[in-house]
C-alpha cells in the first residue's frame, strides 16, 4: 500500500500531530440503501477503500452508525492491519432506529458506549480524531455541549482518543468546545450553494483547524446550477468536479471527504478535484452560493 503522498489535490494538512492528505474518502457511501445494512456489493466495498490507500488517500471519514457497524467493519476488513501513514476520523453523537433515523445519543454512557464500539469495529486501541455529532437530521441546533463534549475530553484523557473534533455544530458550539479543549477539526454541511459557515471556515483557518465539508457534492440531492454547469463545459469537465476543485480552493483549511462505492468514481473523483480554475472561473461559481 502507499505511504504518504502529497501528490493528491490539495497537498496535506495536519490535524493535530497527525499528517493527512487534504483530498480525503467518505466511507457512508459503502453501507446498503439509507445507510442501512450491508452493501450490494461486499467485494467491490472493499475494493473502493483498497483503492483510496492505494491513490495515496491517507484520511478516511467513518462512523460506527454507519449501517450501522457496517462501514467500520468493511474498513477493518479491507485495510487492517493499516499502514501508519493512515488516519481514521470516526464520529458520535448519533445511533440509528428501525426506520433509518439518526436519533441522538450524547449522553455520557451513550458516548463511551460509541467510542469502545468504534474501536473493537476498526480493531484500534485509539482513535485517531472523534467528532461529537451535535443537532438533528435537520442541522445544527443551538444548545450547550459540555456535557457531551467533556465525557470526549475525558476519553481522550484515558488514552483512547488522539485529537477530538464537533461536527453539525453551530459557531457558538464549536466557540464552546474551543473553551473547553482543543479541537483539530469541525465537520459541517457546506459545498458550492450551501455557505452559511463562510466566515467560521474563515476564523478557523487563521487558528489552524481543518473544515471538513460533508456533502460536499449536495448529498442526496446533487448540486445543480446553471453557472456550475457553464464552467464545468468551459473545462471539459463535470460539474461534480468543478464543486470539489472549488472547495480546495476556497480555503487551505478544507479538507474533502467525498463518498462513493464506485472505484472508477473515486478516481474520477480525484482527478477532478485537481481542475485548474480561473479567476473567471472562480467569480461565476462564487455567484452560486451567495
Amino acid at each position: 500500500m502507499s505511504t504518504l503522498s502529497i501528490s493528491l489535490p490539495g497537498g496535506i494538512w495536519t490535524l493535530g500531530d497527525l499528517t493527512v492528505t487534504r483530498f480525503g474518502y467518505g466511507a457512508m457511501q459503502l453501507a446498503g440503501p439509507g445507510v442501512m445494512g450491508p452493501p450490494a456489493d461486499h467485494d467491490g466495498a472493499l475494493a473502493v477503500l483498497r483503492e483510496a490507500v492505494d491513490l495515496g488517500i491517507t484520511h478516511i471519514d467513518t462512523a460506527d452508525a454507519y449501517g450501522p457497524r457496517v462501514t467500520n467493519q468493511l474498513i477493518r476488513e479491507a485495510l487492517h492491519p493499516y499502514p501508519g501513514s493512515l488516519h481514521i476520523v470516526t464520529k458520535v453523537g448519533a445511533t440509528r432506529d428501525e426506520q433509518g433515523g439518526w436519533p441522538p445519543a450524547r449522553r455520557p454512557d451513550d458516548l463511551r458506549r460509541a467510542v469502545h464500539e468504534n474501536l473493537e469495529n476498526l480493531g484500534l486501541e485509539v482513535l485517531d480524531v472523534v467528532n461529537l455529532r451535535l443537532g438533528d437530521a435537520q442541522g445544527p441546533q443551538p444548545g450547550s455541549l459540555a456535557e457531551a463534549f467533556e465525557t470526549l475530553v475525558d476519553l481522550q484523557r484515558q488514552g483512547l482518543i488522539r485529537h477530538l473534533g464537533v461536527s453539525n455544530a453551530t459557531a457558538e458550539q464549536v466557540a464552546e468546545a474551543r473553551s473547553i479543549a482543543p479541537i483539530v477539526c469541525v465537520q459541517n454541511m457546506y459545498n458550492l450553494a450551501h455557505r452559511q459557515d463562510d466566515e467560521l471556515i474563515d476564523e478557523l483557518a487563521e487558528q489552524g483547524i481543518a473544515y471538513v465539508p460533508f456533502f460536499p457534492l449536495g448529498g442526496f440531492s446533487p448540486l445543480q446550477s446553471s453557472a456550475l454547469s457553464a464552467v464545468a463545459a468551459r473545462l471539459d469537465a463535470t460539474p461534480m468536479s468543478v464543486a470539489l476543485a472549488w472547495l480546495l480552493r476556497r480555503s487551505p483549511n478544507i479538507l474533502l471527504i467525498p463518498g462513493t462505492s464506485s472505484v472508477a468514481h473515486l478516481r474520477e473523483n480525484v482527478a477532478g478535484a485537481g481542475l485548474s480554475l480561473s479567476d473567471e472561473d472562480l467569480a461565476d461559481l462564487d455567484k452560486i452560493g451567495r
